[in-house]
């Protein structure tokens, strides 16, 4: 008899599945993204080091939006993490998606880190 699994489930299974493929060093940091109902979070790690080198959230006191659990708060949280990075001269990145499908939130928030400068 085959159970169904919650999305949660199926979304940290594909994560892990597509983690053993992506690794963030020094050189090519990971930018790994994580959705919640209410807020988007972006971090870029070195897994070397296993170091968080920059992160940006919907939760920061520089985000001034009302809603935070849209696309406009995602382009927002893009831009800003880049920002970051390249203040840290972080210009290439390896994206990880987080087992979430590449569309929507997590679409526009990696549109608009390309669009600050972030290659990847």
């Amino acid at each position: 008899m085959i159970t169904k699994l919650d999305k949660n489930a199926v979304r940290k299974k594909r994560h892990a599945r597509v983690r053993r493929k992506v690794v963030g060093t020094a050189e090519r940091p990971r930018l790994n993204v994580f959705r919640s109902n209410k807020h988007i979070y972006a971090q870029i790690i070195d897994d070397v080091k296993a170091v968080t080198i920059v992160s940006a959230s919907t939760l920061d006191k520089e985000f001034n939006l009302e809603s935070t659990g849209n696309v406009e708060a995602a382009q927002k949280v893009g831009e800003l993490v880049a920002k970051r990075a390249l203040e840290k001269g972080i210009k290439n990145v390896v994206f990880d998606r987080g087992g979430y499908l590449y569309h929507g939130r997590v679409k526009a928030l990696a549109d608009a880190a390309r669009e600050a400068g972030l290659e990847f």
